[in-house]
């Protein structure tokens, strides 16, 4: 299992680069939506490896309404931090 997560992370790297690379905005745009996906398929493998069911939701979170689930997310851990 730690192989695929490893294959994963690595297949990450693919859009990141050429995000990095290009200067077309489009091209920009397509490579956030690609690591914005790819990040929440590998955050509900990592839900079902530890049988979580929480990481799961936000993974599906992420997958159905994109960067807005991530952002989100944060809100609702910096309300925890501050009680």
């Amino acid at each position: 299992m730690n192989a695929i997560l490893i294959t994963m992370i690595l297949a990450l790297l693919l859009p990141i680069y050429e995000a990095w690379q290009d200067d077309n905005i489009w091209q920009k745009m397509l490579a956030f939506a690609s690591i914005a996906t790819k990040t929440s398929i590998l955050i509900l493998v990592v839900a079902v490896l530890r049988d979580d069911w929480t990481i799961g939701v936000v993974g599906v979170l992420i997958l159905s309404v994109g960067n807005a689930a991530l952002m989100l997310l944060a809100h609702v851990l910096r309300r925890l931090n501050e009680l």
